[in-house]
């Protein structure tokens, strides 16, 4: 079955498990690890206006105002409930940023926005057709020289984690992670228009090859 025009997939895929959805991130998936060198990968001065996108519940994005309390951190979402965890997320770590609900194939930015953007495991939950009208999104709103970097599955670098996926898979949809297998992200950010396209890391976690990516609009 085709998904509806816009339709969106949960945090584990159900409404009604979004709130457990933290906590099973962090045991399974070494969330403290590849996040934070997803940030070592951001650097130490990314500049002034920083974009996570397909926020979630908002943990990458509090953890980007607080290591940079000076700059505009925008986390942008479609999942309404996980945005309601995520303000209360925010306000408990007393994070200055703002929470947009909004589509990430339609973002309500104007061109050149952000100096960097960030994505953590959210383009698995994409169509591929949703991925790319994503990523050229992405380029928009990015000042020339912007950067990319994203977290998300990544083709399994052994058959143990490849079978590991498959709940994932069952979980996430078939349609949207087999792009995840075969590892297609940085062929469609290269066709998307950016530049410089790198698959810099591996992770093995309990549910599949975390994979991270970064890229750059051209300038």
């Amino acid at each position: 079955m085709q998904p509806a025009p816009n339709a969106y997939i949960p945090p584990l895929r159900f409404h009604f498990l979004t709130r457990f959805y933290d906590g099973l991130v962090r045991w399974t998936t070494r969330e403290a690890v590849f996040k934070n060198a997803l940030l070592a990968q951001l650097g130490s001065a990314p500049g002034e206006r920083l974009l996570d996108v397909g926020c979630g519940t908002a943990t990458l994005s509090v953890e980007l105002a607080q290591r940079f309390p000076e700059a505009r951190v925008v986390g942008l979402d479609a999942d309404g409930a996980a945005l309601a965890i995520a303000r209360g997320k925010a306000a408990g770590a007393r994070a200055r940023l703002d929470l947009e609900q909004a589509f990430a194939d339609r973002m309500p930015f104007p061109s050149g926005s952000f100096d960097a953007a960030v994505s953590s495991p959210f383009f698995h939950h994409l169509t591929y057709d949703t991925k790319r009208n994503a990523l050229v999104e992405i380029l928009r709103v990015l000042r020339p020289g912007g950067t990319l970097h994203v977290a998300d599955w990544g083709r399994p670098t052994n058959f143990p984690l490849r079978a590991a996926f498959l709940l994932v898979q069952a979980l996430d949809g078939w349609e949207t992670t087999r792009d995840s297998v075969a590892g297609v992200l940085p062929e469609m950010m290269s066709q998307a228009g950016f530049v410089g396209v790198r698959h810099t890391r591996d992770f093995a976690t309990a549910l599949g090859t975390m994979a991270l990516y970064s890229a750059a609009k051209p300038g």
